[in-house]
């Protein structure tokens, strides 16, 4: 009845780090349960996992490999919150508040529970900092974290002033920086898969190369492949899918945004120390951002030079090597060994959409990210509304979305035109 795949993942530092390389098959016939989950990445397998706990029976059908997506190429690093935080807060006021304390870390816990529960080895270490760019971002750094103490729930950030950057960065380009001591980072696509063997284990059942092709709700909730279908009393589209399948309210709401890392050979320790002393995962405050971490044989790990115009690099290595010894000029002679890329879905209000197109059609994308934390977040959130409690659910729908009528292509090169914008206020 089933077929296995052999899709491979895409070449990257993680792809030639697994630890799990199971292949589950593809989906041939006609086949039932209470939940059919669109999607194979972060987002489907978090859904998926969260619903077996709740005890809903569950098919995921991703239409390549897990874990294929933008989940298995990131930059590992498990950020506090959500992305369109200032969003929330304007349109929902002290709900949005209360409703981005709620689930601050919310995406961490759970993260952590799986890993210690079902023994997933993703190499996650603790501690995250945000590094001021220009030095006139240090103001917003500090009032975040005022906010936070404020709140309650800041003891773990602290503010480092630009004369003791040293212990946070062997760099000359920071300004100051923001730690916050319970964000971290992880080898991902490791995360992503070992998730999906426990999801496994607790009975869901997950087919690859299996595109879907056609969905509905109503009366009888369906998701179609070219082989196969699932009935289900619920269907969620988890993560960007098929642009074919973006329609209605999901049509014009996300870009595709390219995204680009490359990882360097394995550094000497002293080398390692030097540049991030306290093994913290690093992302600047530009708007058009860097981001960098070590892994866990010490390479340097460094992203950034996202491309809003749908146009890839031609050479990964060449885009992001010069800014990468820009920023650390003693690995001017370090060897790159890997270089990937992929798309991350932005959303331009940078709130991510979590909702429904009809009462048991259910969506969430857009993370614009924050991608780690903020998939486990939707999945617990959507999974608690397929259960019956709709009260986070309810706050995500009402944060409006903004949509560009004109096609995703044309929609691409608006973004890109406004991202320059703001690339060149990073530099100015």
């Amino acid at each position: 009845m089933f077929q296995r795949m052999s899709v491979a993942h895409v070449s990257s530092y993680y792809s030639h780090t697994l630890n799990d390389d199971t292949r589950y098959p593809q989906l041939e016939g006609r086949i039932a349960a209470d939940v059919c989950v669109v999607g194979g990445g972060f987002s489907g397998i978090a859904t998926a996992l969260s619903l077996v706990e709740r005890g809903f029976s569950v098919v995921v059908l991703e239409a390549h490999r897990v874990g294929w997506g933008a989940s298995g190429r990131n930059g590992g690093q498990m950020i506090a919150g959500i992305s369109g935080e200032h969003c929330v807060e304007r349109h929902l006021g002290d709900d949005g508040r209360r409703l981005l304390k709620d689930i601050r870390y919310l995406g961490h816990e759970i993260v952590e529970a799986r890993i210690a529960k079902h023994a997933i080895a993703c190499d996650l270490k603790y501690g995250w900092a945000e590094v001021a760019a220009r030095p006139r971002h240090m103001a917003g750094l500090r009032s975040y974290v005022e906010e936070r103490v404020e709140a309650g729930d800041g003891d773990h950030l602290e503010i480092v002033e630009a004369s003791s950057m040293d212990a946070v960065v062997g760099s000359r380009a920071y300004h100051g920086a923001m730690i916050d001591r319970k964000s971290g980072h992880l080898h991902p696509l490791n995360l992503c898969l070992g998730e999906a063997r426990a999801a496994a284990a607790e009975g869901v059942k997950i087919f690859e190369g299996s595109p879907v092709i056609s969905f509905g709700g109503g009366a009888k909730p369906f998701a179609e492949t070219a082989n196969g279908r699932v009935d289900a009393a619920s269907v969620v589209l988890a993560g960007f899918a098929d642009p074919a399948l973006q329609r209605g309210a999901l049509s014009g709401l996300v870009f595709p945004t390219g995204s680009y890392i490359v990882a360097t050979e394995p550094l000497a320790e002293r080398v390692a120390r030097e540049i991030i002393p306290q093994d913290l995962a690093i992302a600047d405050s530009n708007v058009v951002l860097d981001y960098f971490r070590l892994s866990a044989d010490r390479r340097l790990i460094f992203g950034g030079r996202a491309n809003y115009s749908n146009r890839d690099p031609h050479d990964i290595r060449a885009t992001l090597k010069p800014r990468m010894v820009e920023v650390f000029p003693q690995l001017k002679d370090v060897a790159l060994d890997f270089a990937w890329g992929g798309k991350i879905d932005i959303v331009l209000s940078r709130a991510p959409a979590i909702g429904r197109l009809e009462p048991n059609v259910y969506y969430m994308q857009g993370y614009s990210g924050h991608g780690v934390n903020t998939t486990h977040i939707a999945g617990e959130v959507v999974a608690d509304a397929i259960a019956g409690t709709m009260e986070r659910l309810d706050l995500f729908e009402r944060i409006p979305q903004v949509r560009l009528p004109v096609g995703q292509f044309l929609g691409s090169q608006l973004l890109a035109l406004g991202m320059l914008y703001y690339r060149l206020r990073d530099i100015l």
